[in-house]
């Protein structure tokens, strides 16, 4: 064969960043705090209440106070300082971050090894367990801030799920439209909301300066010392301050990770310190204040003003996270964990901004399910957490293989890093399975749940594709014996889901009409296991004689797919592509649930094949004009 044009390994290093890299370093950091540290940045609202309110209630004295405040600082010191922004953001992959990015990477460098299909299974966990979070933190951070207005104003109670109900609504409700026009006004809002954060402590930290001394750690080991059990229940309420340091990682390759490691050390991590110890300060002064004294830090004429400010913060926080779960659904579909999906791209400038009608309002279903069900932020608390240290958990078995196999760190280092991180982590985890009877178990069966369907596509696909490579006719042969076969004018696209043999349409094709085209691309989409390949890269051609061509069309898995705009360019093909002269043939292929073989379970077959039925059409997502594809069906059991 005639090879034409390649994409060699060493080629596809080179991808396209989400971010401009002549972007001045403070707008990028502008961006990373109005979309990154939403998350992070409410859980003043809710997390030192919870330590003391929530399911194993403290008394409000001065060891507590300090106990509790210190664990927070150290624990944002150890995980987001520590693990997320000097260790987990130098594992990008080409730029991405993210529980795929960072599997991606590594079976990459780890292909053939019997860790792999570990990685994997841990990739695809760490995936199903951020929705639960997706679900959790608008419930949680929206009804949070919308129940101030009963600091407020008391009477106001019965208005605060109505309320907080119409703003999710409204929320998801422009999620088709994007984050492109609005974009620019997160960064200032979330910037006035951390102002408000630093400004509030300060103030109540005047009144009680030894505040300060939190910063001791004696003072979470003495918590430790004298009440053991509390302490550990304590830090299942104490882990809400850290929820959203995934967030950094994942979105790393939006901003990158030198504006978000200068904005997190520069800003938001003192602005959240201010607050949380004028909190403690409020609560040394006046104990009472327990009930909610993120609020009652406020002057009374100054609480309104501050609902406002913090629902905005919730609302930024919530879309954070929603567009983080387009992202990670994209980027599932891409690698074969999910079937393909309605995706919408909301802007023209922006490639990561999207819109999956079918992910949207699940999750809308799921948060207005948890809002109504449990009804308080104080209750929801009992089920957020547990998810996100479940990510973080497999982040850092992730991470160390990645140490040990990959970046090779002197072994002692490697042992003493990956060692704190597990031993943190661990802790956490087990202090928040306490959480499961008062809540906890929703995250963990929506996770259960994602795992079973997304490793239950990812098997039936590859059941599939090994059934039509058995029976499959290599390109050669097939050339060879059809040559006397009648060609008629034009161009036929045939898409093949092996770069080897011949797509069963072909077949049907000419079984059924006994003609050929006088040229013949079999077109395989390849997604690399990197977030973006460059267009000069996209197109690998080979001519195999007599008219047909082999094409590769190189993606990566953040890329959006669009075979005619990558075939567009195509002139070594005889003539130059012309899609008004092209035919575009695909195999649909209905699966029949059969006990006789076995494949899989019967039930994950009916599941398999209900996902089949319900997935977007080939035509829709290849993005192939309608009145030039021609659909050739087949039935098939695995």
């Amino acid at each position: 064969m005639e090879k034409f044009q390649t994409a060699p390994d060493a080629a596809l290093d080179s991808v396209a960043p989400h971010h401009n890299p002549k972007e001045k370093l403070g707008v990028l950091m502008l961006g990373a705090i109005g979309v990154v540290y939403g998350d992070i940045g409410t859980s003043p609202l809710y997390a030192l209440k919870e330590s003391f309110i929530g399911p194993h209630p403290m008394n409000v004295n001065q060891l507590h106070i300090f106990g509790v405040l210190s664990l927070i600082f150290w624990s944002l010191m150890l995980i987001v300082t520590v693990k997320y922004v000097f260790v987990a953001m130098r594992a990008d992959n080409r730029g991405e971050g993210g529980s795929f990015a960072l599997l991606a990477l590594m079976t990459r460098h780890l292909s053939g090894s019997k860790w792999s299909p570990i990685l994997i299974m841990l990739g695809v966990l760490a995936a199903s367990l951020f929705y639960g979070d997706a679900m959790l933190t608008p419930a949680i951070s929206v009804l949070s801030a919308v129940e101030g207005l009963t600091v407020v104003e008391a009477r106001l109670e019965p208005l605060v799920l109505p309320i907080a109900v119409i703003v999710l609504v409204g929320l998801f409700l422009i999620q088709s439209k994007g984050t492109a026009r609005v974009g620019a006004l997160f960064g200032p809002i979330v910037l006035i909301y951390f102002a408000t954060l630093a400004t509030l402590g300060i103030v109540n930290i005047a009144t009680h300066p030894e505040i300060i001394g939190i910063l001791n750690p004696v003072w979470a080991v003495e918590f430790f010392l004298y009440d053991p059990k509390l302490a550990f229940l304590a830090i299942g309420s104490v882990f809400l301050a850290v929820t959203g340091a995934e967030t950094l990682y994942a979105d790393m390759g939006h901003f990158g990770r030198k504006a978000i490691g200068i904005s997190w050390l520069t800003l938001v991590y003192p602005c959240l310190m201010l607050n949380y110890m004028g909190q403690g300060a409020l609560l040394l002064e006046t104990p009472s204040a327990v009930e909610n004294p993120f609020f009652l830090m406020a002057p009374e004429w100054a609480r309104l003003p501050l609902v406002i400010i913090a629902t905005l913060a919730t609302i930024i926080a919530s879309q954070a996270v929603i567009s983080g779960a387009f992202s990670v659904t994209q980027q599932a579909m891409q690698l074969g964990f999910l079937p393909r999906m309605r995706t919408l791209h909301t802007s023209a400038k922006a490639v990561g901004q999207i819109y999956i009608p079918m992910i949207n309002w699940g999750l809308l279903l799921m948060v207005l399910l948890l809002v109504l069900g449990f009804g308080q932020s104080t209750r929801l608390a009992s089920a957020y957490g547990i998810s996100v240290i479940g990510t973080m958990l497999i982040t850092t078995l992730m991470l160390a293989f990645l140490i040990f196999k990959v970046w090779r760190w002197n072994r002692l280092l490697a042992t003493l890093t990956v060692g704190l991180f597990l031993l943190v982590d661990g802790i956490y985890f087990a202090s928040n399975i306490t959480k499961i009877p008062d809540g906890g178990w929703v995250p963990l069966a929506v996770a259960a749940t994602l795992f079973t369907v997304l490793t239950t596509w990812a098997t039936g696909r590859k059941l599939m594709r090994d059934q039509l490579a058995e029976s499959a006719m290599p390109l050669k042969v097939f050339i060879n014996s059809a040559s006397s076969a009648h060609r008629i004018r034009n161009t036929a696209v045939f898409m093949s889901a092996s770069p080897d043999n011949i797509p069963s349409a072909l077949l049907h094709n000419l079984k059924h009409n006994q003609v050929m085209h006088e040229r013949v691309l079999i077109v395989t989409v390849r997604v690399a296991e990197i977030p973006f390949v460059d267009q000069e890269n996209r197109l690998e051609v080979l001519n195999a004689g007599k008219g047909f061509y082999r094409v590769i069309v190189n993606y990566g898995f953040m890329d959006e797919v669009d075979i005619p705009h990558a075939l567009a360019g195509l002139t070594n093909i005889g003539e130059p592509f012309n899609i008004m002269t092209t035919s575009f043939f695909l195999g649909r292929q209905k699966f029949i649930v059969s006990k006789d073989h076995a494949g899989m379970a019967v039930w994950r077959e009916h599941l398999f094949a209900w996902m089949m039925k319900s997935s977007e059409s080939a035509m829709e997502y290849f993005k192939l004009p309608v009145n030039r594809v021609v659909e050739l069906g087949s039935q098939m059991h695995i």
